[in-house]
């Protein structure tokens, strides 16, 4: 198997009064030329939000933009009408085509912990659309959860050829790799797993390409990108 570790120590950490977070790849402030995304994957941002901040208004353009809450509950508002609640286990895909406005704001009382993952579309100034679903795989541990892929029968539909799925593994429970595009990308959020040879821990991910499977050697959670 041909790996390379993303170790979470090469990540860009920014801290900045309400938001805590972590760049697996190039973004704002923080610019690694090493690190400028793979394949149309080009944002994994690891966010923590304090109480009662958040994103105000801002624009997007054609960009897929996934949003897997973690811990806590975000609230968004954006120029397509859309006022929605995104809760842990809940996953937001907003395609942003031809332009749209929306805020992200915690609201609450708690910190909110989420990723927030953009992909390149192949398809450019598409009309913009919001998704949501829940699908928490820690309510069905042990199995793959497809949350995006490209045919229109996926649970949210996304403007690339790739997928995006999610498991909770138990510890000494193994799944399936089996990639069906270019690139194998596994970010882990929480747990051990052993990938071929390849210890990744919290943070990490793993770029492979070959078939292979994921083994849990502690109750752990990622995301498997299988992309172009």
């Amino acid at each position: 198997m041909n790996a390379y570790l993303h170790s979470s120590s090469e990540r860009g950490h920014v801290k900045a009064g309400w938001l805590d977070t972590k760049h697996s790849f190039s973004f704002g402030s923080w610019y690694n030329p090493k690190y400028m995304g793979v394949g149309a994957l080009r944002v994994i941002n690891d966010d923590t939000i304090a109480a009662h901040n958040g994103f105000g208004t801002h624009p997007h353009d054609n960009m897929e933009i996934l949003t897997c809450v973690l811990d806590g509950t975000i609230s968004h508002r954006d120029s397509m009408g859309n006022e929605r609640h995104i809760s842990a286990g809940e996953w937001q895909l907003m395609s942003a085509g031809t332009g749209v406005q929306h805020s992200e704001m915690n609201n609450g009382d708690v910190p909110v912990h989420m990723l927030q993952i953009w992909i390149h579309p192949n398809v450019q100034n598409a009309e913009p659309n919001y998704q949501q679903i829940l699908r928490d795989p820690k309510a069905t541990p042990n199995e793959w959860q497809l949350i995006v892929g490209p045919h229109e029968n996926a649970p949210m539909h996304i403007r690339q050829n790739a997928e995006v799925k999610a498991a909770y593994l138990e510890k000494g429970h193994e799944l399936p790799i089996q990639a069906t595009q270019k690139f194998n990308y596994v970010h882990l959020i929480s747990g051990q797993v052993l990938i071929g040879d390849q210890t990744v821990n919290p943070g990490d991910a793993l770029l492979f390409d070959d078939v292979t499977s994921i083994k849990a050697l502690d109750d752990s959670q990622f995301i498997w990108f299988d992309l172009s």
